[in-house]
């Protein structure tokens, strides 16, 4: 992989941008594996579900990758999208409670396909100290600093109740974890430095249902 200047490293892109990334990179793996090599502007935003002026401007931020009157090379800007966000390594994911949630997101395929790995699942309840779930035994939460330590891990998963969620997050930042994905019905508190994403499929399904609420008020009688 090409070692990336000084510049290149300390290039500031806004958080909008970086949130879109992930979207452009499954647009362009979509295009790539249905044979496309090539495409426009207007062909990326489509399948990306953006404006192209919006489009266009995310990439300057990365560089010139266009080429007028061509388009992208679809496999090359996936690549270097790849690298930007940070999925052209192998990145070791430990997963917090493995209740019916922390089943399904083990069993998740996308997680190795974009570049994480699973390399633990821990529970504090010793009743499933005995299962193995897609293949990885799941582990006392006792044994997070072993294994945070002998992985190298730097992301954490959290798929545990509400009321035990800062707790598990609290021992994640202090054995290391600097990145947690909260699906835990709560707001953590942590120190600078870490970084939170919280997915609460609660909040998206009441947005989705505002929407359909102003959509039947609109309706004429």
């Amino acid at each position: 992989m090409t070692a990336r200047t000084s510049a290149e490293s300390t290039r500031d892109i806004p958080e909008a941008t970086v949130a879109r990334l992930p979207v452009y990179l499954r647009a362009l793996t979509t295009l790539s594996e249905s044979g496309t090599i090539t495409c426009s502007s207007e062909d990326l935003a489509q399948a990306a579900g953006v404006n192209s002026a919006k489009l266009r401007k995310d990439l300057s931020y990365l560089g010139s990758y266009g080429t007028r009157g061509v388009g992208y090379d679809v496999d090359y800007l996936r690549y270097q999208i790849a690298r930007e966000i940070g999925v052209t390594q192998d990145w070791p994911v430990v997963i917090v409670g493995i209740g019916n949630l922390g089943h399904a997101l083990a069993n998740y395929s996308g997680f190795r396909s974009r570049g994480f790995r699973v390399v633990a699942l821990l529970d504090a309840d010793p009743t499933r100290h005995d299962e193995v779930v897609a293949g990885i035994d799941v582990r006392p939460f006792d044994d997070l600093e072993q294994i945070v330590r002998e992985n190298g891990v730097a992301i954490g998963v959290i798929a545990t109740p509400a009321i035990a969620a800062q707790d598990v997050a609290d021992r994640m930042v202090a054995c290391g974890i600097s990145s947690i994905l909260n699906f835990a019905a709560t707001v953590l508190s942590v120190p600078a430095g870490v970084d939170v994403r919280k997915v609460d499929l609660s909040i998206e399904l009441q947005i989705l249902a505002y929407h359909e609420q102003r959509k039947a008020q609109v309706e004429p009688a």
